[in-house]
């Protein structure tokens, strides 16, 4: 395993993110989510691997996944302070009309309900999960700073908003003296490149890690070359969410995928993560796994080089298309 510093910070992470969006309880997402007794031996093969790095969030699951992140973690790490924690704030946790949101009063409630699934006093990584345009940035900035100053939090980052609502975000910090965003987790894969316009060379500019999300575009990049796998996620609620985002002009890719990874006698994941791993910026891609060789693709990834030719024939067929976030 790799290395590097988030961003412009101090804070070195392994070059793959486990996401643990993908372990909670079955019942309260998705059918494809693995329990506890089902997630541990990934997660032990994932830091087994080198792997220190594992981002969540509080709707995962309904806040399950952070109970699960929580527990697994204190059990396979012998302290705190070998592996680096993320988590989400945003998407709503209740019905009340506070219970979303970036408000002062979430924020603050939202951090403290997170320590207390996760069974920790800090997180090393902060993020809002959605801009929110129902409060003013101001009263976000101000409040996440207040959450870092606390102690709650060591750093904070975001995830998918226009590249001008994170400028805004990173000046009204800047202006007030307040902590500034040192990451942003986006949607980035070879399916999907339309944050190559403007997030990532702000990011780049503003000493900002990249920590994309979704980086084999919900499978169809693993499954390159092959016949659709009758997964639970591949047919259940995800396969509507997948159609949205993907399915422009992505055969053309996806072939080349299947092809270079023949020529290199790898899977196709190596090499969509390869490519991920190559560009610039790219801090550290979020992986899911619920399988080992999901784990063991990842991984493996990180030394794969792929050569400037290699890269150009991938990237030729893209199209451009609408942003998705």
């Amino acid at each position: 395993m790799q290395y590097v510093r988030m961003g412009g910070t101090g804070l070195k992470v392994s070059r793959i993110c486990l996401g643990m969006m993908s372990y909670g309880e079955p019942g309260k997402g998705d059918r494809w989510m693995l329990a506890e007794d089902a997630a541990e031996p990934l997660v032990r093969r994932a830091a087994d691997a080198g792997i220190t790095f594992f981002d969540t969030a509080d709707m995962y699951s309904a806040g399950t996944s952070e109970e699960v992140t929580g527990r697994l973690l204190r059990k396979i790490f012998p302290r705190r302070d070998d592996y680096v924690l993320a988590t989400k704030v945003f998407f709503p946790m209740g019905g009340g009309p506070n219970d979303g949101g970036l408000s002062r009063k979430h924020v603050h409630a939202a951090i403290d309900a997170s320590l207390r699934r996760l069974g920790t006093d800090h997180v090393d990584l902060y993020q809002i999960h959605r801009w929110d345009d129902q409060t003013p940035i101001e009263e976000t900035m101000e409040a996440l700073h207040e959450v870092v100053r606390a102690g709650k939090a060591r750093y904070i980052g975001a995830s998918s908003m226009a590249a001008w609502q994170f400028a805004k975000a990173q000046h009204t910090a800047d202006a007030s003296g307040w902590t500034r965003f040192v990451s942003m987790q986006n949607h980035y894969n070879l399916l999907y490149r339309e944050e190559e316009r403007e997030m990532i060379p702000f990011c780049r500019d503003q000493g900002v890690g990249v920590v994309p999300w979704s980086p084999l575009a919900r499978g169809l990049i693993a499954r390159a070359g092959a016949a659709e796998a009758a997964t639970a996620r591949a047919t259940g609620d995800d396969a509507d969410r997948r159609e949205e985002l993907y399915g422009r002009g992505d055969d053309a890719i996806l072939q080349r995928v299947a092809q270079v990874a023949g020529e290199c006698g790898l899977p196709p994941a190596r090499i969509g993560l390869a490519w991920l791993l190559s560009r610039p910026g790219v801090t550290a891609p979020i992986v899911g796994a619920t399988k080992e060789r999901h784990i063991d693709d990842a991984v493996a990834a990180v030394d794969v080089r792929l050569t400037d030719k290699q890269i150009e024939y991938l990237e030729e067929p893209y199209q451009p298309q609408p942003v998705r976030m």
